[in-house]
């Protein structure tokens, strides 16, 4: 039977394959049920979920319980979002460990400082050297037991240092066994461009140390509110990215809706006027596989 990390690396090669974030189980039920075919885990999804701001402050074991949830809730694969991996190269084997033992089919693994962690396009991050973000890569990859199960290399570089900087450290990442380069932050259209040009032609070492062109699939954080201009998945696509998140969107999206009818219970003193805007018992019932004359 086919490893839902081989099902995702094979969706990535048949065109941008678009990747909702999700904040727990429910959440990620929702999305395969509207017919996508990867979920992401956002971490600050999680985070802010928590009532946290997106900093590292949650703990591993937490993150590997929400994932656990959000992958035995789906039949699709799930990317979680782990972000500086917990901790040195050590520490990020046992991150490998414990996501693909809850059956996960990847990781994405960021290049900040734990310390100094923020959300990708807000200002004050800090980013590792390369070498360190590569030795964690190169933990990542011995740690894995399959090798479809995929190690996502973000950079926070292009806002730390600028846009070569950060392609410069695309290549010290492939070389050390990343199997996806996520540019986080960058600022253009134009950008996104030149980072995918310049990328593919770049030369690395494969994991049989060969040397190959880098062909390196990338993905894209198409978030809200953000550094980042509004892209379609399509532009992303022919621009030659894989992979387009949208990490926050419908956290975003329920929040303001549960704010809006939160308001209106408050000030009319009934739910009536809102009926037409929630789901029903039953569609929830049927989301969750719960069938309640079953259970009598």
């Amino acid at each position: 039977m086919i490893s839902k990390a081989a099902t995702f690396k094979q969706s990535i090669k048949k065109g941008a394959l678009i990747m909702p974030g999700a904040f727990n189980a429910i959440s990620a039920m929702l999305i395969e049920k509207c017919g996508f075919k990867a979920v992401y885990m956002s971490g600050a999804g999680i985070s802010n979920s928590a009532g946290l701001p997106d900093t590292g402050i949650l703990t591993r074991d937490e993150f590997v319980r929400q994932a656990g949830y959000i992958a035995n809730a789906v039949n699709i694969p799930v990317i979680a979002d782990v972000d500086t991996g917990f901790g040195g190269s050590s520490e990020v084997k046992k991150t490998v460990e414990a996501f693909e033992k809850i059956g996960v089919a990847g990781i994405q693994i960021e290049d900040q400082k734990p310390a100094a962690k923020r959300c990708g396009h807000v200002s004050g991050k800090e980013i590792i050297s390369a070498k360190a973000m590569a030795e964690k890569i190169e933990a990542a990859y011995d740690a894995r037991k399959n090798k479809d199960f995929l190690i996502i290399a973000r950079t926070d570089a292009r806002s730390v240092k600028g846009l070569d900087h950060a392609i410069k450290r695309t290549k010290i990442y492939r070389d050390a066994g990343a199997d996806v380069i996520f540019p986080e932050a960058l600022e253009t259209k134009g950008e996104f461009k030149e980072f995918a040009r310049r990328v593919n032609a770049l030369r690395c070492f494969n994991a049989e140390r060969s040397e190959q062109s880098i062909g390196a699939p990338l993905m894209a954080n198409m978030t809200e509110f953000g550094k980042t201009p509004y892209i379609t998945v399509k532009e992303f696509e022919a621009m030659g990215y894989a992979i387009v998140l949208f990490p926050m969107t419908a956290f975003r999206i329920g929040m303001k809706a549960m704010e809006d009818a939160l308001s209106e219970l408050k000030n009319k003193g009934t739910q009536k006027g809102l009926l037409k805007k929630m789901q029903t018992r039953q569609e929830l019932y049927k989301l969750i596989k719960y069938e309640p004359e079953k259970c009598i």
